[in-house]
């Protein structure tokens, strides 16, 4: 720490400890902990153990932060117990993923012990810390140890213990934040699942550096400099599909954000422009809405570009090479959903690509979410997609095992009567589809369609993004890998290996047919060569094709 830096964080612990911490001072918190999140954000999604594309950890919370901080950001309010539930109540509606979901539950726990409190003491802190652990955990249906969750309880025991000797608030987190270092380097300890791969758990990670961000800014420590350089995740293939793409123009990036300060346009665009190309920039009400075309390799780089210089309130990515490759994908955006009479029980349905969305509408979803791996929609995404539906019985399909904690949020903050069936794939979703009556009594059908879940079989086949041993399964980054049932089973050298190993891990004799819904990062020589091959090695099963336009999965199988 240099000079500048000390006397700058001595002085703001000396008004720390001379003037009570109110609600502004509980804003600079947030934002200095959203802040040094955010720059270590990639650390985070780096620590993702399993070797499948979905290390987005870092990036969850950070979008459930940046959700959070914009609810305080421009407010006067300078009771703290008032902050931290605009805090909580900005996070939940924010949130993304199981990470996102479980982190809003610890600022919901925070501000439910603040509710009376007009400053931070560190007796209150403590309390609130307490009371965050005991919410988080409240809100999973299984725990599991060696989490965020073993953190946070870690954070509320040190820090409940220190508050008998000590009120000082800025002290308590010091403490908060050494027992969340302990308690991440100790759940590989407690997770067998993070010791072999080498890891400790992201979102226990992601906590720390929230907490870390804060000290550091009550220290005078800089924020805007990672702790380490990682190199971001991605081992998609997109090589084949790309052959006639002309450079630069893979993937189309829309960011809209509001700028922390006035955004100086000359030197965004200069920025821009070291990204990519087909820039456009559009300002309203305090707002922009940034437009880019990307190669595959600087997708996200306009994302982060953009979280740099303000607040992010929403992203799209559109892979130009699917479409390019095969324009009948562009005819599955055009779904028509089937009309909804009031009373019947609507059904709302997360898909990750557009053809998977287009088969859902064909079954009688009433409305669909886009995401799945690395594009998790919000709490509030959920919500509104249900919220004016003419009927009070509504049913969400997560369709993936991130999705399902921001679903059951979504539901528990509705007056309508909502139920979540735990679909964590998309043939799970399917499966509970052939189970839909609309006009049928409500808990009934949700019972049926529950039951269903157990009536398929997941298969999926994507790219290693790690080199690891998991359940005796030798994994090399960049290689095929199959997934059962969410569970790794195998590791290959190429797609038709892939797909056959991973049909001989199911007695294929109980089942009759096979749908394969292939992604938009395969070619359609690859796809033939497939679908050739199954159809040769299993002559007495029906082999169905579908275009999923899913990112990520080269194919996701639902074995019937």
């Amino acid at each position: 720490m240099d000079d500048k830096s000390t006397i700058l964080g001595f002085k703001r612990r000396m008004a720390l400890e001379r003037f009570p911490v109110d609600g502004q001072a509980v804003k600079n918190l947030i934002s200095a902990g959203l802040t040094w999140l955010k720059t270590n954000q990639e650390i985070v999604n780096a620590l993702n153990v399993f070797p499948v594309p979905d290390g987005d950890t870092g990036t969850n919370m950070v979008l459930t932060m940046q959700s959070a901080f914009a609810e305080i950001e421009n407010s006067p309010e300078t009771h703290a117990g008032t902050m931290f539930g605009a805090v909580a109540q900005g996070a939940l509606m924010g949130a993304r993923g199981n990470s996102g979901v479980i982190l809003s539950q610890l600022w919901r726990g925070i501000a439910s012990a603040m509710t009376d409190e007009t400053h931070l003491t560190g007796k209150n802190l403590s309390k609130g810390f307490v009371n965050a652990s005991e919410t988080a955990y409240k809100g999973v249906v299984k725990p599991v140890e060696g989490t965020i969750l073993t953190v946070s309880k870690d954070i509320g025991i040190a820090t409940e213990k220190a508050a008998k000797k000590n009120d000082n608030p800025f002290e308590i987190l010091e403490v908060a934040l050494e027992a969340a270092a302990v308690s991440v380097e100790h759940t590989p300890e407690l997770l067998p699942v993070l010791k072999d791969a080498g890891v400790v758990d992201s979102g226990g990670k992601g906590l720390f550096y929230l907490l870390e961000g804060m000290v550091r800014w009550m220290t005078g420590e800089a924020l805007d400099k990672p702790v380490a350089d990682v190199k971001t995740l991605s081992a998609l293939d997109f090589e084949t599909a790309m052959g006639d793409v002309e450079e630069g123009q893979d993937f189309e990036v829309v960011v809209d954000f509001k700028p922390f300060a006035p955004l100086v346009l000359d030197t965004f665009y200069a920025g821009l422009e070291e990204l990519g190309t087909s820039i456009q920039v559009g300002e309203g009400d305090g707002m922009y809405r940034m437009h880019i075309h990307v190669p595959l390799e600087n997708r996200y780089l306009p994302i982060d570009y953009c979280m740099e210089l303000g607040t992010v309130t929403d992203v799209a990515l559109e892979n130009l090479v699917a479409q390019m490759e095969d324009i009948e994908s562009a005819a599955a955006n055009n779904i028509e959903l089937t009309p909804l009479n009031p009373g019947e029980i609507a059904v709302v349905a997360v898909a990750p690509g557009p053809g998977i969305a287009k088969v859902f509408a064909s079954m009688g979803v009433t409305a669909i979410v886009e995401g799945g791996q690395t594009m998790n929609p919000s709490t509030q995404d959920i919500m509104a997609a249900f919220e004016n539906l003419p009927t009070n019985n509504v049913v969400i399909l997560p369709n993936n095992k991130n999705i399902v904690l921001c679903s059951q949020a979504a539901a528990d903050l509705t007056v309508k009567n909502v139920k979540v069936i735990r679909s964590k794939t998309v043939p799970q979703g399917l499966a509970a589809m052939m189970r839909l009556l609309p006009h049928g009594d409500f808990d009934k059908v949700t019972s049926d369609m529950k039951s269903a879940l157990k009536d398929v079989e997941t298969g999926e086949i994507t790219t290693a993004t790690r080199t690891v041993e998991i359940d005796g399964v030798k994994v090399n980054d960049g290689e095929i890998i199959a997934l059962l049932n969410g569970k790794l089973v195998l590791s290959a050298k190429s797609l038709e290996e892939g797909c056959l190993g991973l049909l001989e891990k199911i007695d294929m004799d109980d089942y009759e047919i096979m749908t394969l819904f292939h992604g938009n990062n395969v070619s359609k020589d690859q796809v033939a060569s497939v679908v050739t091959l199954l159809e040769e090695k299993y002559p007495d099963h029906e082999v169905e094709l579908q275009d999923g336009g899913q990112s990520h999965y080269q194919f996701i199988f639902s074995i019937e």
